[in-house]
């Protein structure tokens, strides 16, 4: 069966994929921006530098990454990892000031008072700074979901098997169909990332939601 000269089945192989490579480095960025997160905040010193580094990553081109990476890595060009290790690398630019600041909006009293209670600076992170952090650590989520769904369309123009080789193939083909399905099957599972995002934000923070409805 086919929809707008797309075969139905194609178009669920490839959003598969543009799940796969969209939302594994969404979760691999921000495990390893954690730790970049919480070592800008424990090191103040380290804290303007470490977070321009990791901003200046979000600058390197796309395209260009998807290129270079394979010299690096060892991999083919073809190989999708390149476009893991790429989302990885462009999750972490966004995630480790967001961490950072997350962890921050942590009020005083309450790191004083987990900190008189004996917790080191490492269990206080995950007892008290980071549950009382998700909400500012979901809302950059958010924006990073939103654009690893964006991003790894690119991804398409070297030959990667993903949602954007609908747009390459509408263009080849001079036909909108392949185009169009293809914006609003990334806009559908962007709004489905954020979607699972917020709502885990919301399981996490019960008090959140008991505070609103108050």
């Amino acid at each position: 069966m086919k929809l707008w000269g797309v075969d139905l089945g194609e178009l669920i192989e490839l959003t598969l994929d543009h799940i796969y490579l969209a939302g594994v480095p969404l979760i691999v960025g921000l495990l390893l921006a954690i730790p970049l997160g919480w070592l800008a905040v424990q090191r103040k010193w380290l804290y303007g530098p470490l977070l321009a580094a990791t901003g200046l990553m979000y600058t390197i081109p796309s395209l260009a990454l998807f290129i270079i990476l394979p010299g690096i890595l060892g991999t083919q060009i073809l190989d999708p990892l390149n476009v893991l290790v790429a989302m990885t690398v462009y999750t972490i630019a966004l995630l480790t000031r967001t961490v950072a600041d997350a962890l921050q909006s942590v009020p005083d009293h309450v790191k004083q008072a987990a900190t008189a209670m004996g917790y080191s600076p490492l269990r206080r992170l995950f007892a008290v700074d980071l549950p009382l952090g998700v909400p500012v650590i979901a809302a950059g989520m958010r924006v990073a979901a939103v654009s690893n769904v964006s991003i790894v369309s690119v991804a398409a123009l070297v030959g990667v098997s993903q949602l954007g080789i609908l747009f390459t193939a509408g263009f080849n083909r001079n036909a909108m169909g392949p185009i169009l399905i293809g914006v609003v099957a990334c806009l559908i599972l962007a709004t489905l990332f954020d979607a699972i995002i917020l709502s885990v934000s919301k399981a996490l923070t019960p008090w959140q939601t008991s505070r609103s409805g108050s």
